[in-house]
């Protein structure tokens, strides 16, 4: 069966797949669009860094609570579409967040969001520990960048470490279940709660 170009066209824009892939797609699917898109989404082609950047108006608010009722968190996760939200896969990924962010206390969601002034007081610790410590002058600046840099993987969410796998950050986390579900999905806010705090 023949495919015309527009449609190629068509799928390639929705997915950023190679043009070769979004024909071979279309023939394998009698031109049906959203056949190709599950063609490509379970071939694993289709690019989640392409997706990134599409809107997210669906999704889900989780909660998790940890035994004994002491401490919770409520993380707001968006994707594209109300299927995949309502999706099992979607829920457990929701959820591995909500319990990732109950473990590992995160400040804030990226290091865009920590304000200049935490940024500048860490950094001014940082370079008066260097110094204490005997550091030559012309490298207390590296010092600290990379201190600042250890600090955000201690604070930021999508810089740190996932707690169930300890070499996955959750920002290669979320890139994971992009590919995964064929859609943009966007952690937009999380709130954690401590009994007491």
């Amino acid at each position: 069966m023949g495919v015309d170009a527009k449609t190629v066209k068509e799928l390639r824009d929705k997915t950023g797949a190679p043009m070769m892939d979004c024909k071979k797609a279309l023939q394998k699917s009698d031109c049906d669009i959203d056949k190709a898109l599950k063609f490509l989404r379970e071939n694993g082609i289709a690019s989640a860094d392409k997706k990134s950047g599409r809107a997210t108006k669906d999704g889900k608010i989780i909660s998790y609570i940890h035994p004994g009722d002491k401490l919770g968190v409520l993380v707001e996760i968006n994707c594209e579409t109300d299927f995949v939200a309502k999706g099992e896969g979607f829920t457990t990924f929701a959820k591995d967040i909500a319990m990732h962010i109950a473990a590992a206390s995160p400040l804030y969601l990226t290091k865009e969001d920590v304000p200049e002034d935490v940024i500048a007081k860490e950094k001014e610790i940082y370079e008066t520990q260097a110094k204490n410590e005997n550091k030559p002058e012309k490298v207390i600046e590296k010092i600290a960048e990379g201190r600042i840099a250890k600090f955000y993987n201690e604070i930021c969410l999508m810089e740190q470490n996932f707690v169930k796998d300890d070499k996955v950050k959750i920002q290669e986390l979320v890139k994971s279940a992009i590919a995964k579900f064929g859609e943009n999905i966007n952690i937009a806010r999380f709130v954690r709660f401590n009994l007491g705090e």
